[in-house]
């Protein structure tokens, strides 16, 4: 009946009702519209979610897992992103504590994207044989991506950037009168020791993330085929100091 209703009730419409046929046949069409169009959506996003279901339970979970990742990802850059721009603020006391938390906060983020990583990598170990059986190399290739040394890598040096950062901020926060206005002579060289190791942590970043992305390019140009299971834009500017 759904199906025929919109050659058969028109015809009814205008036949039973000559001057205010119209008016029915409007409501008519644009009530048929808007069930078309929920249907419709609702049929693509079901079939969104489906378009895997023809595959074994073990590779749904590792395509699962690796979108998972890519969103976990997604979400540490754009943080990574906004704590670029914190550090770029003059340093005033309430701007020290809001930037404070946000890196807590990064930090955070970044463990949620470790635990997404370590689960695929193990995932992709625990089914290693089936996976060989079904000659899935691209599952193999990730894990590759994951354990390689540039990733790992750059995951330590911003571990260390956020710690370093913390640090020198921290202890700013809680002695910022002595540094500002007393100025200090103990206070200031103690802050210049956590400046310093802010610094370095900082350069010793930037060329890791560097190495990262070229590493990336050129892993994704041998191993065309990981690029859908991969995070695309990633975060490539390199940090400012902050100051």
């Amino acid at each position: 009946m759904v199906l025929f209703a919109p050659v058969t009730t028109p015809y009814f419409i205008f036949k039973s009702r000559k001057k205010s046929g119209i008016i029915i046949f409007m409501i008519f069409l644009s009530t048929f519209t808007t069930v078309g169009g929920i249907e419709l959506f609702l049929y693509s996003n079901y079939m969104g979610k489906n378009k895997y279901s023809h595959l074994p339970f073990v590779t749904r979970q590792m395509i699962q897992f690796s979108e998972q990742l890519k969103l976990s990802t997604l979400k540490l850059d754009h943080s990574l992103v906004k704590l670029e721009k914190l550090s770029k603020v003059e340093s005033r006391i309430d701007e020290l504590k809001n930037t404070i938390e946000f890196i807590d906060l990064t930090r955070n983020i970044m463990n949620e994207n470790q635990k997404a990583i370590h689960q695929l990598v193990k995932h992709a170990s625990d089914y290693k044989s089936f996976f060989v059986k079904k000659d899935l190399s691209w599952v193999f290739n990730i894990q590759k991506f994951y354990n390689n040394r540039n990733v790992t890598q750059h995951y330590k040096s911003l571990q260390k950037y956020l710690d370093d950062f913390e640090g020198l901020l921290k202890y700013t926060y809680i002695n910022f009168y002595n540094i500002t206005e007393l100025k200090s002579e103990e206070h200031l060289k103690n802050y210049d020791e956590f400046y310093l190791k802010y610094r370095r942590a900082v350069d010793a970043h930037n060329r890791f993330n560097i190495k990262r992305i070229d590493f990336q390019n050129s892993f994704l140009e041998n191993y065309p085929d990981v690029r859908p299971y991969l995070p695309g834009e990633r975060q490539t500017e390199t940090f400012k100091l902050w100051g």
